[in-house]
């Protein structure tokens, strides 16, 4: 690699490491050619990147970068997979490494937030931002479907304790109101 092909590496991976909603930092020793492009398959499948780092060039892109307390993790044969939903790459590379124990997770950045691996593990088992979005929706609504519900209340205690038409209750209420009125 020269040093025009360096620079342009170090600027794609500043932007990765800028942009990301999610990096995610693993080793790959000993993944065949086919394993990696069963990998990359799942990863693009899913919406995420993955990409084979030179540590030296993603240590010089990680700096002065949201992401730059990941930069201990690349040591050895590193790739990354990154995503902008934080779920995403999480979530393939961690079901792929347990599924072949020659990818290792070593950790991931949320952020400025530096996760280990059970980090990543909880992440990955958080629900998607859609059922989240929801759940937050229906709690901001009951209050309000509450309150609406609240006019309407005694009236249906009332009916409630109430006597139903045609029953023997009915009659005698009936027959003691008309008793009452006379």
């Amino acid at each position: 690699m020269d040093r025009a092909q360096k620079r342009e590496m170090i600027g794609q991976l500043s932007e990765v490491f800028s942009q990301a909603g999610v990096v995610v930092v693993a080793h790959y020793t000993g993944l065949t050619v086919a394993d990696m492009t069963q990998l990359r398959s799942q990863i693009r499948d899913a919406g995420a990147n993955f990409k084979v780092v030179k540590n030296r060039l993603a240590k010089i892109a990680l700096h002065g970068t949201p992401m730059q307390g990941i930069a201990e993790k690349f040591n050895g044969p590193t790739a990354i997979a990154y995503s902008n939903d934080p779920v995403a790459a999480p979530k393939v590379v961690t079901q792929f490494a347990k599924k072949n124990d020659k990818l290792v997770v070593l950790g991931a950045a949320l952020g400025n937030t530096v996760l280990d691996l059970d980090g990543v593990k909880a992440l990955v088992d958080m629900p998607p931002i859609e059922d989240l979005r929801s759940k937050l929706l229906g709690l901001l609504q009951a209050p309000a479907s509450k309150l609406v519900g609240l006019p309407n209340a005694p009236a249906q205690k009332l009916v409630g304790v109430l006597p139903a038409p045609g029953s023997q209750l009915a009659r005698v209420f009936q027959a003691y109101s008309s008793s009452q009125a006379a």
